[in-house]
């Protein structure tokens, strides 16, 4: 049974975010003449829902986002009632019918939201778990959400959900997909600016045409830029491989000092990023006093890797260390895992004469 919880008390307490209207693409705020730039027709919106925003300052929105609003834990009759954010929604024409959610927040354990959807009636028809890990960074989550009779979605927050950044919304399509039987239907849905599917540290070693994947650690890991805060990792080699790759997910990077993996002691250089493209809402901008260019963190997980120099490696015990860049701040790594590639029998290599 749908339990019936929105109440006209709710609503009544309900107050527009510090003043921002939610506008049209289409409507003209008085004194702004516009740019010769103009925005495409897109079913996708960027929510700003920080507290700091001037009074009256206004937002731009497409028609489908009807209302914004914000409701403080302090006013509501429960006490223990957390912070929510309110978005209003009008679903748009076409065959748009799964909204793709993807929240920024500062990832606090005490604060992790959590996203609610209703119908017209105020009966709620779906909760999601609590978002984030508890990594205490700025981080970002996503939900898939099929949006049949949902008018309303709201973003709980414990206290005063000063850590909630904003929201990104885009309309998806619905269509039957083929993809690889090896990867979940969930992992496979492409989802907006994401260059990769998502990593997943493997259960157990497997073998496949010559090459090894194992797994160095499924766990959340804290890293920095010194040595007492690397992550450090131990395996064994029973024969020296012809390539090693060591793959894993970061949250909160700094784009332009990514992390460095260091092998037996060897530092053997930074990983690369696999960056997803620059529209992204996920890049956060750092300006500081001393420097003239601005410096980007990316505010949610992306997929770091770095080919290990086998010179570097050795039967035996080996130890591979993870630490953040130089001027990078903390981070988070998880799903760290290395794959090592041996000669099998349809190995496809050619020898080239010396000239």
């Amino acid at each position: 049974m749908r339990q019936r919880i929105l109440t006209l008390g709710l609503i009544l307490v309900a107050r527009t975010l510090f003043a921002q209207e939610a506008l049209t693409l289409d409507s003209t705020v008085p004194g702004h003449t516009g740019n010769s730039i103009t925005a495409p027709v897109s079913g996708n919106a960027w929510i700003d829902l920080r507290q700091n925003a001037k009074p009256g300052a206004v937002q731009n929105a497409p028609d489908w986002v009807e209302a914004v609003t914000f409701i403080p834990a302090g006013t509501q009759a429960d006490a223990a009632a957390p912070s929510v954010f309110r978005i209003r929604l009008a679903r748009p024409g076409g065959r748009a019918s799964v909204l793709f959610f993807r929240l920024f927040f500062n990832d606090q354990t005490a604060a992790r939201p959590a996203i609610v959807a209703w119908d017209e009636s105020g009966s709620q028809l779906l909760r999601s778990g609590p978002l984030g890990t508890g990594i205490d960074l700025e981080s970002s989550e996503s939900v898939m959400i099929p949006m049949h009779g949902i008018t309303t979605i709201d973003v709980e927050v414990p206290g005063e959900g000063n850590s909630v950044r904003g929201a990104y919304l885009e309309w998806m399509s619905s269509s039957e997909m083929v993809h690889a039987s090896g990867v979940g239907s969930q992992d496979a849905v492409p989802q907006p600016f994401a260059a990769t599917l998502p990593l997943h540290a493997p259960a157990q070693d497997a073998e496949e045409f010559g090459t090894v994947t194992a797994s160095l650690s499924a766990d959340l890991i804290r890293i920095g830029s010194t040595s007492s805060h690397a992550a450090t990792f131990e395996f064994g080699l029973e024969s020296q491989p012809l390539l090693a790759l060591i793959t894993f997910e970061i949250a909160g990077p700094r784009i332009d000092s990514p992390p460095e993996v260091i092998a037996n002691g060897e530092n053997v250089g930074p990983a690369s990023l696999v960056m997803p493209g620059l529209a992204d809402p996920g890049y956060r901008g750092e300006m500081h006093a001393i420097v003239s260019q601005m410096q980007f963190q990316y505010t949610g997980w992306l997929r770091a890797q770095k080919i290990v120099p086998v010179s570097a490696l050795r039967t035996g015990t080996n130890n591979i260390t993870i630490i953040n860049g130089p001027n990078a701040a903390g981070a988070v790594i998880r799903a760290t895992q290395i794959q090592l590639k041996y000669l099998w029998d349809k190995a496809d290599y050619i020898l080239k004469p010396d000239r």
